[in-house]
């Protein structure tokens, strides 16, 4: 089973950032943090020219929900995403939800992991679109 989900798209990195950015705030999501690998590991002297930003993003009523019916399942949150140029393409890609709730064998977290991964997939494809 494949637990990513990627997506390559005609824009470029900062276009494709700003849009994904976008689209997830019209879903009702926010990114609490976001990780410029390029940088924090030029910043401790390791030499790496890709580019590539990791967000954790996060709606907060999901996250609730997750969190109500299982604490353990807060090592899962925030979603990741990721934004990232290979072989001269730009991606978008995500860690499918569904599939780290299947860890827990419970069919309320599966149901949110599902309703999650479709959201984020939607705004991915929103992005592509945009």
């Amino acid at each position: 089973m494949d637990i990513s989900y990627r997506v390559n798209i005609d824009k470029s990195f900062d276009e494709a950032l700003d849009s994904l950015r976008n689209s997830l705030k019209n879903r009702g999501y926010g990114i609490l943090w976001e990780l410029d690998i390029q940088e924090t590991l030029k910043s401790k002297g390791q030499d790496f020219s890709g580019n590539i930003k990791v967000l954790e993003v996060c709606n907060p009523g999901h996250a609730k929900v997750i969190l109500d019916i299982n604490m353990e399942a807060g090592l899962f949150l925030p979603c990741k995403m990721a934004v990232y140029e290979k072989d001269e393409k730009i991606f978008l890609g995500l860690i499918k939800p569904k599939a780290l709730m299947e860890v827990f064998n419970d069919s309320k977290l599966l149901a949110i992991g599902e309703i999650i991964e479709e959201e984020l997939k939607a705004a991915i494809e929103d992005t592509n679109k945009n």
